[in-house]
């Protein structure tokens, strides 16, 4: 049964980041771990998370349908930046927008990030993932019941970042789900629509005759460039995608 309450990150432990440096902020539900090539700056980093959620928390203070909403909504003119991306994305998926909540964040601090001089920046937030690297970097795709897909990673080269990686699950965390995908993965320049369409797209699958149906809708919205759908031990894939174990 999924839970609403707090998981370790247990995956953290199996990450490798040689020659990078790791720093990790929470703030209440935001548990982010950015990993860049020179140290950064904490505080700067805390101030943009608070800034962000300081940003979501205020408008739904305004429109109490947005935190809850499980369809896209229209926002102000004049609402926030983060707001804006938040209900455009979600749209393209017909998803609500706190679907895109933890990509969202992630990519506009990677950008922050990258303006201030990072040339390699990777922010995790629950298996959201914005990349941008100088080097090959292995992501990780964890399948949680099934031991077939175990090490299986995704080969990401620097010519495709920045990037978004957005994963959704219906058997493992905290997150709201309708179907029982082990894992969906997508890859998309914008880390914000990858997340919407990973939870569209896991919301979609409950056996194994849903998955190519899956695959095409999430295939079919424009701006994603790959696709993983993991259910047991059934994988089907799509787009730029690269496989290593």
């Amino acid at each position: 049964m999924k839970t609403s309450k707090y998981q370790r990150r247990f995956y953290r432990d199996w990450i490798k980041a040689k020659g990078l440096c790791v720093t990790q902020v929470i703030a209440k539900e935001t548990d982010i771990r950015v990993t860049t090539d020179k140290a950064a700056d904490k505080s700067f980093i805390e101030d943009k998370i608070k800034l962000y959620r300081w940003d979501i928390e205020r408008y739904i203070d305004k429109d109490h349908r947005f935190l809850t909403a499980l369809k896209p909504l229209p926002v102000d003119s004049g609402a926030p930046l983060i707001i804006k991306e938040m209900a455009d994305k979600s749209l393209k998926a017909n998803v609500g927008p706190m679907s895109t909540v933890a990509g969202a964040i992630c990519e506009f601090l990677g950008r922050d990030l990258l303006k201030k001089g990072h040339k390699d920046v990777i922010i995790e937030n629950g298996g959201d993932i914005f990349l941008k690297t100088r080097k090959p970097r292995l992501i990780g795709i964890y399948s949680g019941r099934s031991k077939l897909w175990d090490n299986l990673c995704l080969k990401i080269k620097p010519k495709d970042t920045p990037l978004g990686i957005c994963t959704s699950s219906g058997t493992i965390g905290h997150s709201l789900s309708f179907g029982q995908a082990d894992s969906v993965v997508i890859l998309s320049k914008s880390t914000s629509l990858a997340d919407a369409v990973a939870t569209a797209t896991c919301n979609r699958i409950n056996f194994k005759q849903d998955l190519q149906n899956a695959l095409d809708f999430a295939r079919k919205i424009k701006g994603v460039l790959g696709v993983v759908i993991i259910l047991k031990n059934n994988l089907v894939s799509w787009g730029k995608v690269e496989f290593s174990k």
